[in-house]
């Protein structure tokens, strides 16, 4: 619209602006008042109530996540309410049955390694009177004296420690290594009651999802052949999410394979039948960038060390193999432009969920970060600043004078007469 009084503006203008989304003008006081005060609230609010924010932000996520399913289902003319509870149930029992089975396969599986542990250092035998650690550090004296490292002597600090572990009675660790276990899975249990929590707000906010997308539309109409906010939002945390998922089902696949392929040719003794165990820990602790494809490197090092100390080389040397191709290949081809934010903004991210809501917050840290760059490239084209034009508040200042100079005198070339041409030339 033109100014009051002012010109009327061309007919190109006006129909341009009529074609661009409206737009949220911030006037100055708010920018320099209202904005700061809000900040300063939010974080107050935020630090008290923390926990309760954590809740609301991971149902929030749990809702975007579910909603593209919901409205596949509306699509065949079923009820919003029909379509969430069977999206809800049929989630639910997937994920009782997942838990379920990784919960009973890591308990068996490290009972059953606590015990090969057990028989590995504190079984002798009776023909040589050495146990299976024993011998393997012997081993590894032999190797190392192969290729000459005699010097280096890990024969009798490793005989001390086998003997130290043997008269400490490693099954008494074994045992507390169970109880921590099934603590763990109590501990699990009690988050039940959260997770209740999350999947109700969740609930609720699909329940909504509709009437909120039309007034978001009402409000901030979609420009042509773009998304609407929440279906655009919708797809940032799924692609990310799809991204992240496909990564660590590479990795913890090709981590499983390769120790299962050096367990299957001697190359680290019984790894195969942890192979998988051990695969499933990779891909989970893929999902914590940088930080986690060290963590699940360490807990099959650890056990190779325990039981074949040279097998701990061709595993670490697996490891190095699978960081190598997952930092060079995979991540770049297939996270892309997924998250598409610079690494300080993501290692900050990941830093503040830990100090939030620990291990938690920095599962949760990078899909906020991608729903909030959504919501960012969203509303940086429909809300702007008032800009701070200047030279409209002058504050007179006295300026003395400058002194006159005198004006230089002008210097003019003499210039020559024309003289009478002689008598001669005049006949």
């Amino acid at each position: 619209m033109a100014a009051p009084g002012g010109p009327p503006p061309p007919a190109g203008a006006t129909i341009a602006a009529m074609q661009d989304a409206p737009r949220i003008q911030i006037p100055r006081w708010i920018q320099l008042v209202g904005l700061p005060l809000l900040l300063l609230l939010l974080w107050v609010v935020l630090g008290a109530v923390r926990h309760v924010v954590f809740l609301f932000l991971v149902a929030a996520l749990i809702a975007l996540l579910l909603d593209p399913i919901v409205r596949g289902l509306i699509g065949l003319r079923l009820p919003r309410g029909i379509s969430i509870a069977i999206v809800y149930l049929s989630f639910a029992g997937a994920l009782v049955l997942i838990l379920a089975a990784i919960g009973t396969s890591v308990v068996n599986e490290a009972t059953t390694a606590t015990k090969r542990v057990n028989t590995y250092v504190t079984k002798v035998d009776g023909r040589t009177g050495q146990t299976a650690a024993d011998r393997d550090v012997n081993r590894l004296q032999a190797w190392l004296d192969h290729h000459g490292l005699k010097r280096v002597d890990v024969s009798t600090r490793g005989h001390e420690l086998v003997k130290r572990l043997r008269e400490r009675n490693i099954q008494g660790y074994s045992d507390r290594i169970i109880n921590f276990l099934e603590g763990a899975a109590l501990s699990v249990a009690q988050l039940l009651i959260s997770l209740v929590l999350i999947f109700v707000a969740s609930i609720y906010m699909l329940l909504d999802f509709g009437r909120l997308r039309t007034s978001l539309d009402r409000r901030f109409p979609p420009r042509e052949g773009q998304e609407s906010l929440l279906p655009f939002v919708e797809q940032a945390l799924i692609g990310y999410v799809k991204a992240q998922a496909l990564i660590s089902l590479i990795i913890g696949a090709s981590a499983g394979l390769g120790l299962y392929l050096l367990g299957m040719l001697g190359a680290a003794q019984g790894m195969e039948h942890y192979a998988l165990l051990f695969g499933a820990w990779v891909a989970v602790a893929e999902l914590i960038p940088y930080l986690g494809p060290w963590l699940g490197a360490v807990p099959p090092i650890a056990y190779a060390l325990v039981v074949d100390p040279v097998s701990a080389i061709w595993v670490t040397l697996l490891f190095l193999g699978i960081h190598q191709l997952e930092g060079h290949v995979v991540v770049p081809k297939v996270m892309g432009t997924a998250l598409r934010l610079h690494p300080l903004l993501v290692i900050f991210g990941l830093l503040a969920g830990a100090e939030i809501y620990g291990l938690l917050g920095i599962f949760v840290a990078l899909p906020l970060l991608a729903v909030m760059r959504a919501l960012w490239e969203f509303f940086s084209e429909r809300v702007v600043f008032e800009p701070w034009k200047p030279g409209e508040v002058t504050i007179p200042v006295e300026v003395e004078p400058e002194a006159e100079e005198p004006p230089a005198p002008r210097v003019v070339a003499p210039v020559q007469q024309a003289q009478d041409p002689p008598a001669a030339a005049q006949r």
